[in-house]
């Protein structure tokens, strides 16, 4: 697997190439860089600097972003489908219309988080930060929550979820299927 360095990455990138896929991108600083549409498609961008990134539609499906830091960061459409995402910082990211199918979010911040529309089915949220989160009509169907923390999470729906008694629950819930 070829690794780039950021300064490669982004002339390249410039240049009109799109598709990277899989490079190592491990330990790279991309503050604020706008790489809308890139593949990186089982890439490796573990310990990733990546805050205020501009990552709308990219593939980043099988993606190895553990520990990675997207606070902050555009992923509007973008593809993580499958992507192991673990102790990875993306709070206060826009994930509206997000692909996290099946990814692997356990222990991830998700504080603040845009989730409009995103697809979290059977993704796992093992102790995931989910405070004041937005996850309206967010895809929650057999996601794991057990010691997620959904304090003031906005508009969410449990009734496919799968959570324990250490989850945390959001104000106003009631046992019953929504909230928020």
């Amino acid at each position: 697997m070829e690794q780039l360095s950021a300064e490669e990455l982004l002339a390249q990138y410039t240049g009109g190439k799109r598709d990277f896929e899989p490079i190592d991108l491990s330990e790279v600083y991309l503050f604020q860089a706008d790489l809308r549409k890139i593949n990186l498609n089982s890439s490796k961008l573990r310990g990733t600097y990546l805050p205020y990134a501009n990552l709308s539609g990219a593939n980043l499906r099988q993606a190895q972003l553990e520990a990675a830091d997207l606070g902050d960061a555009q992923l509007y459409e973008a593809n993580l489908s499958e992507a192991n995402l673990q102790g990875a910082n993306l709070s206060r990211a826009n994930l509206r219309y997000a692909n996290l199918r099946s990814a692997n979010l356990s222990g991830v911040n998700l504080q603040g988080a845009d989730l409009h529309y995103a697809d979290l089915s059977y993704a796992d949220l093992r102790y995931a930060n989910l405070s004041r989160a937005n996850l309206e009509q967010a895809n929650l169907e057999g996601a794991q929550l057990a010691g997620s923390n959904l304090f003031r999470a906005q508009q969410i729906d449990l009734s496919k979820a799968l959570f324990d008694r250490t989850t945390i629950f959001p104000d106003g819930y009631r046992g019953d299927s929504s909230f928020g």
